[in-house]
């Protein structure tokens, strides 16, 4: 079988070759469009991103959405993480947060995959941990240099990529391989 992971990120496609390998699976990785949705919830925007990615390629699709899950800012930004970094950044975010203690957090990671035409299915994992009170780090992008995973001290941004990608769950994939291991 023969999945095309459509994502620019190479982290990805190696944690999708390591769990889904052995079943078999050949993931190929395509960058193209997929429209965004604006939605609250994550799994939405990444349904249909994978629902639109399906039928424009005509293979069975992976894709991933994530959002950043403040705890005290009422779940901001959540679906709207990547327009969050583009426009008020860490700063922003670190500004809001000034007078707010509870700084606990998670990343939300939805994977999708989808059949052309036909409907998509989401699995869901999330990495836990706080906002720093300020940036730190030179690894990584935007907000790894304010996220600081659950029982660690330091922020994304502080470990080399080898190190980071360790703190990201990948319950999401191995969700997906059960899933193909029944079809």
């Amino acid at each position: 079988m023969k999945i095309t992971y459509v994502t620019g990120n190479k982290y990805k496609i190696e944690l999708a070759q390591r769990i889904l390998g052995p079943l078999g699976v050949e993931v190929i990785q395509k960058k193209i469009y997929c429209p965004e949705i604006q939605n609250d919830d994550i799994a939405e925007v990444s349904k249909y991103s994978a629902k639109f990615a399906a039928n424009e390629l005509s293979c069975p699709v992976i894709k991933n959405d994530s959002g950043l899950v403040i705890d005290g800012l009422k779940g901001f930004p959540g679906p709207y993480t990547s327009y969050i970094e583009d426009t008020i950044t860490e700063d922003g975010i670190l500004k809001l947060m000034q007078d707010i203690e509870d700084r606990n957090a998670h990343f939300v990671e939805v994977i999708s995959y989808c059949e052309p035409n036909k409907e998509p299915i989401s699995f869901i994992s999330n990495t836990y941990g706080s906002i720093a009170k300020e940036k730190r780090g030179e690894f990584g992008w935007s907000f790894d240099r304010i996220f600081v995973p659950k029982n660690e001290i330091r922020t994304l941004a502080e470990m080399p990529d080898d190190e980071r990608w360790k703190f990201w769950t990948d319950d999401a994939y191995i969700q997906l391989k059960d899933y193909l291991e029944k079809i």
